[in-house]
């Protein structure tokens, strides 16, 4: 069931490494051409001859490797692999991954790569639950990262709980399920804007946003996994974009992303505009830096083009456009009111009342209004798992369409 996948499995130091053997074993029986790459402590729980075995290729621990020190390539090894599966993983190796540490091959794999990563946890009830680890666990997950539930029963320390790794028979089945789920998305093209827009006031100043891009790339990972072709235009934001299915156009002004977004819409079957987009701008820039005076300045502004609206007047029968509104009061009112005048099919409506939803925050809680003013609404939940609801929701739209 797994044929021609490449999966490079990492093993973690802990005393659950032994059921990599088994792990191993099972993924090859399925088809795959599985590539183990060890951290140097896990050899002190099972040997890389073992997996060598198993798996018919050399198992990778450091950095070299044989008499003249050949390079073990970590950029290549992340390149090539449909997907890093990491079983199990420890604590400390899980709160590496979360924090950007590279001390090991596996971690600089892991750094590389651009195909989906699962992590399963293996590690005692009570490091398990510490608040260090849920929150980097929950960075993973906001990452994109894929988490295996770690099983329940019988652990090292003699108590009884979560914390044990999956059996690698459940760990097969969910790297199974993850290849063979249908992609719902197949063969469309979903326009999608993100991050903030920065209108300039002279050579130095900008007036923008403290949006920071994470909910729209989310929603690009997220389409892009389900099949779509996603073109992203995004405003000044650093986030990582991992899928090889996105293709990015990096704008700064609302102008040039009204440019990208308006060309590219002709070709799009579907546009979810989340970028924060500047409503003004100044109406003149200052070819040069304004100097700081004594005195007050008054900066005249002028509206910007409406991209939603634009793109909800030019929809044709079979494009759908969606919207977002973040609102400070009376929200659901004005949701409704942006839903209607700007032509949209849905609205994602989540408001600044909220803690630890909207802007910079790795998590959000939404409602989704439809046009025939049903609403739905979500629990507060990381930015991944909010745009799996939209996506979801995006997917039974269509079908219904």
């Amino acid at each position: 069931m797994l044929k021609g996948k490449k999966i490079l499995l990492g093993v973690c130091s802990g005393i659950a490494a032994y059921k990599a053997a088994f792990l191993t074993r099972l993924l090859v029986k399925a088809g795959a051409e599985v590539q183990v790459v060890m951290t140097p402590g896990a050899k002190e729980f099972i040997t890389p001859l073992t997996l060598s075995t198993l798996s018919k290729k050399p198992v990778y621990t450091e950095f070299t490797s044989g008499t003249n020190g050949e390079w073990n390539n970590h950029v290549e090894l992340g390149l090539k692999a449909d997907l890093i599966l990491i079983a199990p993983a420890t604590a400390n190796t899980i709160a590496k991954m979360a924090n950007g540490m590279c001390d090991n091959l596996l971690l600089a794999v892991y750094l590389s790569a651009r195909c989906p990563v699962m992590f399963t946890p293996a590690m005692d009830l009570d490091m398990l639950k510490h608040p260090a680890t849920q929150k980097n666990m929950d960075t993973l997950k906001s990452f994109g990262n894929i988490l295996i539930p770690s099983g329940t029963g019988e652990l090292a320390s003699g108590l009884h709980g979560e914390g044990r790794l999956a059996e690698p028979e459940e760990i097969l089945k969910f790297v199974e399920d993850f290849f063979n789920r249908k992609k719902k998305l197949s063969g469309k093209k979903i326009l999608i804007s993100a991050g903030p827009t920065y209108e300039a006031i002279d050579p130095v100043r900008f007036i923008g946003n403290h949006s920071s891009g994470k909910m729209g790339v989310a929603l690009a990972e997220e389409a892009a996994a389900e099949g779509a072709e996603v073109f992203l235009v995004i405003g000044p934001s650093s986030v990582k974009i991992n899928h090889p299915h996105i293709k990015r156009t990096d704008v700064t002004s609302a102008q040039e992303m009204y440019d990208a977004c308006t060309a590219l819409f002709k070709k799009a079957d579907v546009a979810i505009m989340s970028a924060a987009v500047a409503d003004y701008r100044p109406a003149k820039v200052s070819a040069v830096k304004i100097k700081k005076k004594n005195s007050s300045l008054t900066i005249e502004l002028e509206p910007t083009k409406d991209i939603l609206a634009q793109l909800g007047k030019t929809k044709k029968k079979n494009q759908l456009v969606i919207g977002f509104a973040l609102e400070t009061n009376n929200e659901l009112e004005n949701a409704k009111k942006k839903l209607r005048s700007k032509n949209l099919d849905f609205i994602v409506l989540n408001s600044l009342q909220n803690k630890k939803a909207g802007f910079r925050h790795d998590t959000n809680k939404i409602s989704i209004i439809d046009s025939n003013n049903k609403i739905s609404n979500f629990e507060l939940k990381n930015k991944d798992e909010v745009a799996r609801d939209i996506i979801a929701h995006l997917t039974k739209k269509i079908k219904h369409a």
